[in-house]
């Protein structure tokens, strides 16, 4: 039987590891880590495009009448957010439009 240092040295590619770590992809821990990882994303480019138009984080929240807190948290990806509050924050407090692709 392999030590877990064995096994991971056998890891060769990202998609290997993360079902090594979270399971085959439609796991319950693997979708928990994917929907994660998404929210990680979105806050990402939310950071992007409000540093692109030179805002703070308190001047995105007082536009579209969040606090910072929330900001800083959805930038952060420790914050669930709703289609309604992405819309507001990137189209009306950064003047960006979003577009959806399902593939």
């Amino acid at each position: 039987m392999k030590t877990t240092q064995e096994h991971n040295k056998s890891i060769t590619t990202f998609d290997e590891h993360l079902e090594n770590r979270y399971g085959k992809t439609g796991s319950v821990k693997r979708i928990d880590f994917d929907i994660k990882a998404k929210a990680f994303a979105i806050g990402e480019v939310i950071k992007e495009e409000r540093r692109l138009c030179s805002m703070t984080q308190e001047q995105l929240a007082e536009k579209t009448g969040t606090k910072k807190s929330f900001i800083s948290r959805i930038e952060n990806g420790h914050s669930d957010i709703q289609l309604s509050t992405l819309y507001k924050l990137l189209e009306v407090g950064l003047g960006r439009k979003i577009t959806f692709t399902i593939e």
